[in-house]
């Protein structure tokens, strides 16, 4: 353990956000990892079914008020009203991390007591309360939301690399722990509990950082203070972060069936270092568009940056997009040649993905437009991924319409910079690359889509 602290501490490039990207990226790779072990095993289509919809109900019920706790305390960290009054702490513990651990505890015991209140007035697959390993599902909830505070307690504190450490343990446990039983030709449900062990591992993990890190005093101002600020971020991400989830349950609505749903949860994956590298220069430059004075500036340099991750990301997007249908039956079994077809247009998310309006009105504190333009989002995605699905495209037309709508949602923020802050897209958007590259990408899409181009 000291070997890999001591060659973690050696990666001088590992900073905050990088650790943060690492560790979301391993999280990425170990599921992909025991994807494709699921399909390669003894498991049929629908046993993977009913774990990956085990997985998706867990995230949907937790993912906005788990996202919103977090994304408040960060500004609240150190830089509060109810603890500035008292000074600075001499035991240089927060009472922030305990007071917010405290409401994640408090969400996920709510959350936990209302699925058992409607677990069997609740149906996927259409039949009435077959919600697979409901009990278990409502106690992973219980137990996995308030874990997420780990790597932002490191963060918080400027550890690193303990970020990257943390995340190496236990990802490779959980990988053990999962695979292991099919493996051996086990049930699912072993695979399940050894998710849950590596879950109690977490929660002893963090204990010892709530000990260590913060002060464990109670302070029911300050959770207000934090819910006050944390309550639009909250119902702005179940709006905006909604979209897969929407799909999601669209998918399991129409066709009932688990082995289908297998097959879009399988395709609906964008590729992990767009995300990965757009939210990170989002995130990055939010604090450079907080003042007017710099604003000239500020938007020269997201487009110079965004104009680099395009250079980046869109060629290895377009190798990619060449080689899905070769390697998607190959990476998982041929079963999934479907999943192919669903992961070319998420693909396609790279377009408005690299665009980034958002960031500037976010900078500007104009956030009741981008609440306004994930309701546009929710308001569209519904009714024309049905359009879709009648129209003869299936569950590849869902994730079309999400294509569709989060360009629309991008294109909507384009124009209100433009029209109202008066700040146009040349300014903060390299066009000509952009427009090329989008060509590039959607006719390579196109050629392989429709089988012109066959690898």
């Amino acid at each position: 353990m000291n070997q890999v602290r001591q060659v973690l501490r050696r990666f001088k490039f590992i900073d905050n956000i990088s650790g943060l990207q690492i560790f979301q990226l391993m999280r990425f790779t170990i599921f992909l990892i025991v994807s494709i072990v699921f399909t390669k095993s003894h498991l049929t289509r629908a046993e993977i079914g009913s774990w990956e919809m085990f997985l998706f109900i867990a995230g949907l019920i937790s993912f906005f008020w788990v996202t919103g706790i977090i994304q408040s305390l960060l500004p609240l960290y150190h830089r509060n009203k109810t603890f500035r009054k008292m000074g600075e702490n001499n035991s240089g513990k927060s009472p922030e991390i305990f007071n917010a651990f405290l409401l994640l505890c408090f969400f996920s015991l709510l959350f936990f007591s209302l699925g058992h209140v409607i677990k069997y007035n609740f149906s996927v697959f259409h039949f009435t309360g077959n919600v697979p390993y409901i009990n278990l599902l409502l106690l992973y909830l219980l137990l996995s939301s308030p874990v997420c505070l780990i790597e932002y307690i490191y963060l918080l504190n400027n550890r690193s690399y303990r970020i990257v450490q943390y995340g190496l343990y236990t990802f490779t446990a959980q990988l053990v722990l999962i695979i292991t039983p099919i493996l051996l030709g086990k049930d699912i449900i072993w695979s399940i509990w050894g998710l849950l062990l590596v879950t109690i591992a977490r929660w002893v993990w963090l204990i010892i950082l709530l000990r260590r890190y913060s002060e464990m005093k109670v302070s029911w101002e300050f959770m207000k203070e934090h819910l006050y600020l944390g309550a639009p971020l909250i119902i702005t991400t179940l709006i905006s972060g909604s979209g897969q989830y929407t799909d999601g349950v669209i998918v399991s609505a129409v066709y009932h069936d688990p082995g289908m749903f297998a097959w879009f949860r399988y395709g609906a994956k964008e590729f992990p270092l767009v995300l990965l590298l757009a939210n990170g220069l989002s995130n990055a430059m939010l604090p450079e568009f907080s003042t007017r004075t710099m604003m000239k500036e500020s938007l020269e340099k997201i487009k110079l940056k965004s104009k680099k991750l395009m250079h980046l990301l869109f060629p290895i997007i377009m190798v990619i997009m060449l080689f899905t249908k070769w390697f998607y039956p190959r990476l998982f079994n041929p079963e999934f040649h479907k999943s192919a077809g669903i992961f070319l247009v998420y693909s396609l998310l790279i377009i408005p993905r690299l665009l980034f309006p958002q960031t500037i009105i976010v900078g500007r504190k104009k956030t009741h437009i981008t609440f306004f333009a994930a309701l546009i989002e929710l308001a569209l995605n519904i009714p024309l991924s049905l359009m879709m699905i009648k129209w003869g495209y299936g569950i590849v037309g869902v994730a079309l319409a999400t294509f569709i709508v989060y360009l629309v949602s991008k294109i909507f923020l384009v124009g209100y910079l433009w029209v109202r802050m008066k700040i146009k897209p040349y300014e903060y958007i390299p066009l000509k690359v952009f427009l090329i590259y989008s060509v590039l990408t959607s006719i390579v899409f196109i050629l392989v889509d429709k089988g012109i181009i066959v690898i």
